[in-house]
């Protein structure tokens, strides 16, 4: 009964939509998943920035080496 079932999805998987979409339409949805992906990325470093701002999160190398760069500075020993 598994491979019955099994069968079944794996031929609707290869049937063609009944409905299938333009380019055009396809570009448009394109665009929104990258302007909400964008948008989401954009949220989250401002936030990330005001937590590191506020001192509620550690920095990372990176972030600690644009903020304090003293700490990376061997001269002063």
């Amino acid at each position: 009964m598994g491979a019955e079932d099994e069968q079944k999805g794996n031929q609707a998987n290869d049937q063609p939509r009944s409905h299938p979409i333009t380019e055009a339409q396809f570009l448009n949805w394109k665009r929104r998943k990258d302007a909400d992906a964008s948008a989401r990325n954009a949220e989250a470093a401002r936030k990330r920035a005001e937590d590191i701002a506020s001192g509620t999160v550690q920095m990372n190398g990176r972030e600690l080496f644009l903020h304090e760069p003293w700490v990376f500075d061997n001269s002063q020993y």
